[in-house]
C-alpha cells in the first residue's frame, strides 16, 4: 500500500501558517540554526529530511524544515525568512518564480543533474506520443492527473494542452494523491496519465514511460538547485558551504527516496540510517571552516 508522506514526515507547520511563524521568530545569536522550506515532492522529502538530520547530528545544528508550495517558497527566502528553498527546477520549470524573485536569492548550486518532467503512463498502455493523447482522452477519464497547483510542472502542462489543442483536463491533487491514483490505476491495468517526473521513487516500482512531445517541445533536461537568501554568506558561511557541496547521482538519490517509501520508520529514521551507510559521501559535503582566532597581543 502506498504510505502517506504527509503522516511519514510528522508534524509539519502548514505552509501559509509555518512560514509565518518561522519567519517572525528572532534567531538566538549563541545557536546555529538553519530553516529550510521544500516543497512535499519525493524527492525534496527525502534529501531535506537527510540535510536535517545531518546538520543536527554532525553540525550541531537547531533545524527546522517547512513543507510549502512553489511560490511561497521562493517568497519566503527571497523575504528572508528561510534561509533556503532546496527544490528548485530551472531553467525552465520554475522560469517565471526565478525571474521574479532571483534578485534577492543566491544560487546554491545544484544538487541533482539531469531532471526529466513530462507526461507519464504505465508501459501497457499503447500510445507513445501527446499527440496520441488528444485522439484517446477517453479512456484517460478526460483528464491529466496533476500535484499541486502551483507546481512548475503544473503550468508547463497547461501550456502542453494549449499548443498540442488537447480536449483534456488538468487535475490538480498533491505527490502522494497521483501516486496514490497511479496505483490503484495499474492495479486493474486503467489508463491513466500523470504529470511526472524524474529523479521519484515510482520509476523504480513500476513500469512507465514518458510520452513524446512529438510536436511542440516544452520540457526540456533540467537541474534541481538549492537557492539561499541573499545574505546567507555572510552570516550563515557554514550552512551556505554544506548546502553547496550537497550533490547526489541518480543512483544515490534513487535509493534514497526509495527506503523512505518503502520503510514503515519515519522520515527522519530512514536519512539518519542512509546518513550512516553513506559516511564517505555525507563527510564529503561538510565543511571545514576553520573558526576565528583573535590575534595574540604585540609585546
Amino acid at each position: 500500500m502506498l504510505k502517506n508522506l504527509f503522516m511519514k514526515t510528522g508534524k509539519v507547520l502548514t505552509a501559509a501558517v509555518g512560514l509565518g511563524i518561522l519567519a517572525g521568530c528572532a534567531p538566538d545569536p549563541d545557536r546555529k540554526t538553519a530553516d529550510l522550506a521544500y516543497v512535499n515532492w519525493a524527492e525534496g522529502i527525502a534529501y531535506t529530511n537527510l540535510a536535517k538530520v545531518i546538520l543536527e547530528d554532525k553540525m550541531g545544528y537547531d533545524v527546522n524544515i517547512t513543507a510549502t508550495e512553489v511560490g511561497m517558497g521562493y517568497t519566503a527566502v527571497a523575504d528572508g525568512g528561510q534561509d533556503a528553498f532546496m527544490e528548485t527546477w530551472l531553467p525552465v520549470l520554475h522560469a517565471s518564480y526565478y525571474e521574479e524573485y532571483g534578485d534577492r536569492l543566491v544560487d546554491l548550486g545544484h544538487v541533482y543533474e539531469g531532471t526529466q518532467s513530462g507526461l507519464v503512463v504505465p508501459a501497457y498502455v499503447d500510445i507513445d506520443t501527446i499527440s496520441e493523447l488528444g485522439e484517446h482522452a477517453d479512456r484517460f477519464g478526460g483528464r491529466i492527473v496533476g500535484i499541486d497547483a502551483g507546481a512548475g510542472v503544473m503550468s508547463t502542462t497547461e501550456e502542453v494542452i494549449e499548443k498540442y489543442d488537447l480536449d483534456i483536463e488538468l487535475m490538480a491533487s498533491s505527490g502522494p494523491a497521483m501516486t496514490a491514483e497511479l496505483e490503484a490505476a495499474i492495479q486493474d491495468e486503467e489508463w491513466i496519465v500523470v504529470t511526472g517526473w524524474r529523479p521519484h521513487w515510482k520509476f523504480g516500482r513500476w513500469d512507465l514511460k514518458f510520452l513524446e512531445q512529438d510536436q511542440e517541445q516544452v520540457w526540456d533536461t533540467e537541474n534541481i538547485h538549492i537557492l539561499g537568501r541573499e545574505d546567507i554568506w555572510d552570516d550563515k558561511p557554514e550552512l551556505a558551504e554544506f548546502l553547496s557541496n550537497m550533490y547526489f547521482t541518480d543512483e544515490q538519490l534513487s535509493d534514497l527516496m526509495v527506503q523512505v517509501e518503502e520503510s514503515d520508520l519515519d522520515v527522519e529514521e530512514v536519512a539518519r540510517q542512509w546518513m550512516q551507510d553513506n559516511e564517505e559521501l555525507i563527510e564529503s559535503w561538510i565543511p571545514e571552516i576553520e573558526p576565528d582566532i583573535e590575534p595574540e597581543p604585540e609585546m
